[in-house]
């Protein structure tokens, strides 16, 4: 007993003697702010939008916005350019028809790993289009859909889908 309040003495007295101040520069008063974001799954959608924001490069008949997170799909649309110029060149080329079908499930793929779900359906369901065999195609659609599911939310029909979030460089 005596030597648990010498201790606890001691360690009052090493805690109050010379105490280091942490200055916060912020003007929170709430203590150390993070850096990143914690996110649930629902701030991936427009679910906590304010209002409907129109996507970029959407039409006046689609109702959808994009939530997600930027990300350059440049190496990917280079490689849908040239398939679709392709297809138009050869509409009954097999090739060119499974090169783009793979070249909108690779965008599709990098869309959903960046939380852009809603463009990323669009782009798998033009995979299937072109190539109806496709599995993997055919199941991130489903799983796009149950994470719609999952929230309550409706998903885009074919067609409604926006396009995928513009990313600035730099």
């Amino acid at each position: 007993m005596k030597f648990g309040i010498i201790f606890l003495a001691a360690l009052l007295i090493g805690c109050t003697g010379n105490a280091t101040t942490v200055q916060n520069t912020s003007n929170s008063t709430s203590g150390p702010q993070r850096s990143e974001k914690l996110e649930s799954m629902v701030s991936h959608t427009t679910e906590n939008q304010s209002g409907p924001v129109p996507a970029p490069n959407s039409g006046p008949n689609t109702k959808w916005t994009q939530s997600g997170n930027p990300i350059d799909t440049a190496k990917f649309d280079g490689v849908i350019i040239a398939a679709e110029k392709m297809l138009r060149s050869n509409p009954a080329n097999g090739a060119a028809k499974t090169t783009a079908a793979q070249a909108y499930f690779d965008r599709g793929f990098a869309l959903t790993e960046a939380h852009q779900y809603a463009a990323a359906l669009g782009d798998f369901r033009k995979a299937l289009k072109l190539d109806p065999d496709q599995e993997d195609a055919k199941k991130w659609i489903d799983k796009i859909i149950n994470i719609y599911a999952s929230i309550k939310r409706d998903f885009p029909k074919e067609g409604e889908e926006p396009p995928p979030l513009p990313f600035k460089k730099g």
